[in-house]
């Protein structure tokens, strides 16, 4: 490997996508060689267009279910859509993409010797019986419902990654995001950050699913990819390791939030709660604190109003 603050050869699958464009837009300005892979299924060319002109900078058009063969130093994986709506539009291709596309990816590292980091899921607890979630917890997870697709494939891709480490020896990260928000959500996404402000500006209603005091925990984009970067760059440390908010909040107190920020006079409406939606989703990110000194710093309504300015001018 090289140093740490060395220019790299860098491969980011799914870079077009929410948190894969700006994980490039970090790595492009360090100076490193960024290649930008992506399918467009959630992705979109818009979210890395300003990188275009860079000349350390490449984008190409390929699935991570077909196998790749390039020159590379690091590998992130983050290729697979993240939504329900989204990972349940085709529940057999969302699978494919976190199994397939770990193999494949753990295949080129380890012919290669690149490192690897997997971008896992808080999915992977299930709907918990342990809070805050803790890496040690092995989950509670229905592997037969409509989420499966998802949060089975993601538990399948962190086996992979674990048996290629003990089996092969290839250097790996495994990294589980929690709530994620920012700008270059794709407004159609169907989580929950993004429907409120999108309804909200749109003076729409706002649709709470249940009695709205579900919790979830949001962390801001540019923490998160902090987080990821540097597991990525940590020589002694694989994880698996949360990384999120530990900060949490109900759903109806992130709606009030949303409207009171966008001056909007949206009400809310209240419908059923979805099948295996979990109760609680909070990281204990202790791990994260000692091994990579790490701990987001952007409190909910600062990363709220970057986020709502950026779908005032996308919408």
């Amino acid at each position: 490997m090289k140093g740490y603050n060395a220019t790299k050869r860098i491969l980011i699958t799914g870079g077009a996508g929410f948190l894969g464009s700006h994980l490039c837009e970090r790595l492009v300005k360090e100076g490193n060689d960024v290649v930008c892979l992506d399918n467009y299924f959630t992705g979109r060319k818009k979210n890395v267009e300003h990188l275009m002109d860079c000349h350390n900078f490449e984008l190409i058009r390929h699935d991570v279910t077909i196998p790749l063969f390039l020159e590379v130093d690091q590998i992130y994986n983050l290729a697979c859509p993240a939504s329900p709506v989204h990972y349940q539009y085709n529940a057999v291709k969302t699978i494919k993409t976190s199994v397939l596309g770990a193999i494949n990816m753990l295949g080129l590292a380890k012919r290669v010797r690149a490192r690897v980091l997997q971008a896992s899921t808080s999915e992977v607890y299930g709907d918990p019986n342990v809070h805050p979630q803790r890496e040690d917890y092995w989950g509670h997870v229905n592997p037969i419902g409509i989420r499966s697709c998802y949060d089975e494939g993601k538990r399948v891709a962190e086996t992979l990654f674990f048996d290629y480490h003990r089996q092969n020896n290839v250097d790996i990260r495994v990294m589980r995001i929690f709530n994620t928000y920012g700008p270059r959500m794709h407004p159609n996404d169907g989580r929950v950050v993004s429907n409120f402000i999108v309804q909200a500006l749109r003076g729409e209603n706002l649709t709470l699913y249940g009695d709205g005091a579900q919790t979830r925990s949001f962390c801001y984009v540019d923490d998160l990819i902090e987080g990821m970067y540097r597991l990525m760059n940590k020589d002694d440390f694989i994880g698996p390791v949360n990384i999120g908010n530990p900060g949490e909040f109900t759903i109806k107190e992130l709606a009030e939030q949303v409207i009171a920020l966008t001056g909007s006079k949206s009400g809310i409406v209240y419908k059923p709660l979805p099948s295996d939606d979990p109760k609680q989703r909070c990281p204990d990110i202790s791990l994260a604190k000692k091994h990579l000194k790490w701990e987001p710093t952007i409190k909910l309504a600062e990363g709220l109003k970057k986020t709502i300015e950026y779908f005032k001018e996308s919408i």
